[in-house]
C-alpha cells in the first residue's frame, strides 16, 4: 500500500516522499476500512507539511485533512454504511491508498455524486456554509456579506451558498479577470480591494446595511473588511493568507462604531453538533453537489507517485482549481 509521509518538516516537495507500508488490514468492530478515491492538497496540507500547521504528529507524519473513498469492509457493528458506499473521513491522514477508521468518522455520501467535487466535500463547503448560519443571523431575502478572496474556494462556495439562502454579496479580489467567473455563480457586488475599498463599496451597495465581513487574509485587509460593515457588526476571520501578524482593527472601528471581531475554525464549530447534525449539514451539502448549486473548479488531478508535481502545482499562482491526487488510478 502506498502512503505519503513525512520524515520532516520543510519546503513540502521536498518533504513528502511516496512511501510503501504494510496495509490497514481488515476493520475491527465499529471500524470501517475503505479504499481512497481522491484527496485535494489544500493550504492546510502545505502549511502541514512546512511544519507551521497547529498539529504536529510524531514522524513519519501522513498530512491529508479530506478526501472521498470508497468502504471496502465494514466491521461488527457498523451500520450506516456497507461495502461500496461511498464517503467522505473526518479524520486526518487521508494522503494514502486506503484508510481504518472508526465507523463514526465515515460519512456516507450519495451514489453517483461527481468524484471530484466530493473529495473536497469535508472542509470548505461546510466552513462557507456555517460562515454564513452561525457568526451572524443575517437576514434573508436581501441581507448582505462582504468578504475578501472571493475567488478562492471557499469564497466561491459562499457565493454559491449565499445566493441559494437569499443573500447578497459584496465580494472583494485582487485580479479583475475573475469579475465573470464569479458573476456566472452569482456574485453581486464585485470590487478590486485597495485603500477605498469601504467608499466604494458604500456606493457599490447604495449604503446597504452590511452586518457581516468574512476574511481570509487578516492584516491590513482585516481592517478594510471592518471599515465596509456596519455599525456593531461582524468581522469573521477564518484564515491568513497574507502572513501578517495580528489582525489590524482601527481603534474608531472597534470602540466608536462597535465592530466586533472573532474567528471561525470548522472543527470547533462543528464539535457543538451532535453526530446526527454533521451528517445532516453533510447530506445538505451533498445535495448542493448533486443539483449543481455549487461545485469547485479542479486544475488537474494526479498520481500519488507524482506528488512531488502535485506540490509543486499546488503552490503556484494562476492555477485553475484545486489540485486532486488519485492514488488507486485515473477519476
Amino acid at each position: 500500500m502506498k502512503r505519503i509521509e513525512l520524515n520532516a518538516y520543510g519546503v513540502p516537495e521536498d518533504v513528502a516522499v511516496c512511501a510503501e507500508v504494510p496495509d490497514v488490514g481488515a476493520p475491527e468492530v465499529g471500524e470501517v476500512v475503505f479504499d481512497v478515491i481522491a484527496f485535494p492538497i489544500n493550504p492546510a496540507d502545505i502549511s502541514f507539511c512546512r511544519g507551521g500547521y497547529r498539529i504536529k504528529p510524531p514522524f513519519p507524519a501522513t498530512p491529508g485533512a479530506e478526501c472521498v473513498g470508497r468502504v471496502s469492509a465494514a466491521g461488527a457493528g457498523v451500520t450506516h454504511v456497507k461495502p461500496g458506499d461511498l464517503v467522505i473521513n473526518l479524520q486526518r491522514e487521508n494522503w494514502a491508498q486506503r484508510r481504518r477508521v472508526k465507523g463514526a468518522d465515515a460519512i456516507r455520501v450519495p451514489t453517483g455524486v461527481d468524484l471530484r467535487q466530493a473529495a473536497m466535500l469535508r472542509i470548505n463547503p461546510p466552513t462557507a456554509l456555517l460562515l454564513l448560519t452561525d457568526i451572524v443571523d443575517v437576514p434573508a431575502g436581501g441581507g448582505w456579506v462582504i468578504q475578501n478572496v472571493a475567488n478562492s474556494a471557499v469564497g466561491r462556495l459562499v457565493i454559491s451558498i449565499a445566493k441559494r439562502r437569499g443573500l447578497r454579496t459584496v465580494n472583494v479580489v485582487r485580479r479583475a479577470d475573475v469579475f465573470d467567473e464569479l458573476k456566472a455563480l452569482g456574485a453581486d457586488v464585485l470590487l478590486l480591494d485597495g485603500p477605498d475599498l469601504a467608499a466604494r463599496v458604500k456606493e457599490a451597495t447604495g449604503g446597504a446595511n452590511i452586518p457581516l465581513g468574512l476574511d481570509a487574509v487578516s492584516g491590513a485587509a482585516t481592517a478594510r473588511i471592518a471599515a465596509c460593515v456596519s455599525d456593531g457588526g461582524t468581522v469573521c476571520t477564518y484564515g491568513a493568507m497574507s502572513g501578517e501578524g495580528p489582525q489590524a482593527m482601527t481603534v474608531a472601528d472597534l470602540i466608536y462604531r462597535g465592530v466586533t471581531q472573532t474567528g471561525f475554525m470548522l472543527g470547533r464549530f462543528l464539535a457543538k453538533r451532535s453526530a446526527a447534525e454533521i451528517e445532516k449539514i453533510y447530506a445538505e451539502l451533498a445535495a448542493g453537489l448533486m443539483d449543481g448549486t455549487f461545485s469547485a473548479p479542479v486544475d488537474h488531478v494526479y498520481a500519488i507517485e507524482d506528488i512531488r508535481a502535485a506540490l509543486i502545482r499546488a503552490q503556484e499562482g494562476g492555477r485553475d482549481g484545486k489540485v486532486l491526487v488519485a492514488p488507486n488510478g485515473p477519476i
